[in-house]
């Protein structure tokens, strides 16, 4: 005899409904188009070949300006530890520099050097040069916001829950 909860015919559950299945769908092709974006982007420079983030990091720092090395980890799902290896080999680039912090005598703040910031900009303007060649013509501007606001949303969903579970 077939459950309330699951249909033996289909192999479904109807609380998976058609919106849990298209969110399943966002999220496992939001996934694959990460991991494309990370292999372009370890072949372009804009991510370190060890997985880190150099451009996100260089790109914190030149919108909120200098930031600790704990403050920039919280921003991302990633640890301390890999946020301070990431500032260490930025700073031995000399792309950052660590400065005193006034409000915390231990937690020095990073900020981009001159070189970072042109460093950045360059990255910047590649990532633009990329983006512009992609979408098509199938996708208007309009279309990407609205799919940028969407995942957006989702990840911030997916943060509250992950936090619960801490």
């Amino acid at each position: 005899m077939a459950s309330a909860r699951h249909d033996r015919t289909t192999g479904t559950d109807p609380i998976a409904d058609g919106k849990a299945e298209a969110i399943t769908e966002l999220m496992l092709e939001v996934a694959q188009c990460f991991f494309r974006i990370r292999a372009l982007g370890q072949k372009t420079g804009l991510i370190t070949s060890w997985g880190g983030g150099a451009f996100g990091f260089m790109r914190s720092l030149a919108l909120l300006g200098p930031l600790t090395v704990p403050q920039i980890a919280q921003m991302r799902p990633t640890s301390r530890q890999r946020m301070q290896r990431l500032a260490d080999e930025l700073a031995a680039e000399g792309l950052v520099e660590f400065i005193d912090n006034p409000k915390h005598r231990r937690s020095k703040l990073v900020q981009l050097t001159r070189k970072g910031a042109a460093r950045y900009g360059e990255l910047n303007a590649q990532l633009l040069a990329i983006a512009s060649t992609m979408g098509g013509v199938a996708l208007s501007e309009a279309d990407i916001r609205k799919t940028a606001a969407i995942v957006r949303q989702l990840s911030d969903d997916v943060k509250v829950r992950s936090e619960r579970l801490c």
